[in-house]
């Protein structure tokens, strides 16, 4: 059958279908990714839509029959499929999502925040007994390590900020792995990753060594700098990019990481982190190039199960947030105690102990600060999208300045707590400054989060 032609010999315009929207549903109270299809469009589609509908509502009565919660449900014009994208299905990204995509409001925040407490925990090391660091205020060494609260802060801090970031890269890799399929995944993870670190490993990181280093740097240190400091600050992109290889491998092999057995992989954590030996609260810090393998397990633990939230559809609910109140008041301070006391008395059974309390803390805070925000940042803000689009840059480029205000403000006669607020707040304020009017719109803002266009 020939089909009408207009009078100018072109085929009619055909009737605009609406366009599939991919949202954020609620599942039992909570927000996890979903996707949700208009039924209907145009008036030829609609059997088939009528169709679609009596097959969905068919087979969720056999699947409340076998004595199961169907893994959709049917409300008024729209069908919301419960869980994660399925492979090849949309085009949600970690980051910038394309109009009539989601975004994880609330995920990229907190992975913001975890990026951003780096600079307290960075801010706070002159006030705490560091050999190593090239700035050391006489606060450190006047002031009883028990009574020193930078040094809670920064245990505080640490015993949580990377298991959080890894697991919300792991959830993150699984969004861009599902919609974009692993070939892609892989590339994008190179640009992202890869090429930052390529170009610090000759910018940002030789700065860092001469800091460190003083007037025993040479500048013919320069091109081989990583490999006498390694990655410093950016050690967490090079254990990045090798989990992100492993779990492309893991999908070669045809795990598909959505088995209720993953569960395991909490109480697993055990394991490499009974087998941490420089003695602080948490995971240990890498200082080489070669990746240390109980540290690459203890992370690769913490992204799968941020793969595995994703892939099973599960949503954080807001009262997880009251996991932080114990974790901080109780496990905490009883993590410290049996860490630094037990552990170098020899109490016996002080290490077996000391790692479950450091695994407890860690986990309870991720799945508290997910509540949390999901109760504060389910939202989209313009501020915190603009903030969680910098922080990549802040944190890159904030060791070397934040160690030059560090050197510089030693001798200035004010109160300590004062430095550190001036020293976090400047760092802070200059490189947003330098990212707005020299990073943002440039081939380095792009290189670090895809283009961005001016409004």
């Amino acid at each position: 059958m020939r089909r009408r032609l207009s009078r100018d010999g072109r085929r009619p315009a055909e009737p605009e279908r609406p366009a599939v929207a991919v949202c954020r549903g609620e599942v039992a109270g909570g927000s996890c990714p979903g996707r949700m299809v208009r039924r209907g469009g145009s008036d030829a589609a609609r059997p088939a839509s009528v169709w679609a509908s009596a097959g969905c509502f068919l087979l969720r009565l056999y699947w409340i029959r076998q004595g199961n919660e169907p893994p959709w449900s049917l409300q008024s014009g729209w069908v919301e499929w419960r869980g994660g994208l399925q492979p090849g299905v949309g085009d949600v990204t970690e980051e910038h999502a394309r109009p009539g995509s989601a975004r994880f409001h609330d995920m990229d925040a907190l992975r913001t925040a975890a990026l951003l407490l780096g600079i307290l925990l960075h801010g706070a090391l002159p006030l705490v007994v560091i050999d190593f660091w090239p700035a050391q205020e006489t606060y450190a060494h006047a002031t009883d390590p028990e009574a020193n609260p930078y040094g809670y802060l920064i245990d505080a801090i640490h015993g949580f900020r990377m298991p959080v970031f890894f697991a919300l890269s792991g959830f993150f890799t699984a969004v861009l792995w599902q919609s974009r399929g692993l070939r892609r995944l892989v590339q994008h993870r190179i640009r992202r990753i890869g090429l930052p670190l390529l170009a610090c490993m000759f910018t940002v990181i030789p700065v860092v060594a001469w800091l460190f280093a003083g007037d025993e740097w040479e500048i013919v240190h320069w091109p081989q700098a990583w490999l006498v400091v390694g990655f410093a600050h950016l050690w967490f992109l090079w254990y990045l990019l090798l989990v992100v290889g492993l779990f492309a491998v893991a999908v070669r092999l045809g795990l598909s990481f959505g088995s209720r057995l993953w569960w395991l992989l909490i109480p697993a954590t055990i394991i490499p982190q009974y087998m941490m030996g420089q003695g602080a609260f948490g995971a240990d810090t890498p200082f080489g190039v070669v990746p240390t393998p109980h540290l690459l397990a203890y992370y690769m633990v913490f992204f799968t199960f941020g793969a595995f939230f994703y892939r099973r559809g599960m949503a954080a609910r807001r009262w997880w947030a009251l996991l932080m109140l114990p974790a901080v008041a109780l496990v905490l301070p009883a993590g410290m105690a049996v860490q630094y006391d037990g552990v170098v008395s020899g109490l016996e059974g002080a290490l077996e102990f000391g790692a479950v309390l450091q695994v407890a803390y860690a986990w309870m805070m991720c799945f508290g600060l997910m509540g949390l925000f999901c109760a504060v940042a389910s939202g989209e803000r313009h501020w915190v999208r603009y903030l969680s689009d910098s922080s990549y840059w802040i944190y890159i480029c904030h060791l070397p300045l934040m160690i030059a205000l560090q050197i510089a403000f030693l001798d200035w006669a004010v109160s300590v707590h004062l430095k550190f607020a001036l020293v976090c707040t400047a760092t802070v304020a200059v490189l947003l400054v330098a990212y707005r009017y020299g990073v943002r719109y440039t081939p380095v803002g792009t290189a670090l989060n895809g283009p961005r266009s001016r409004r």
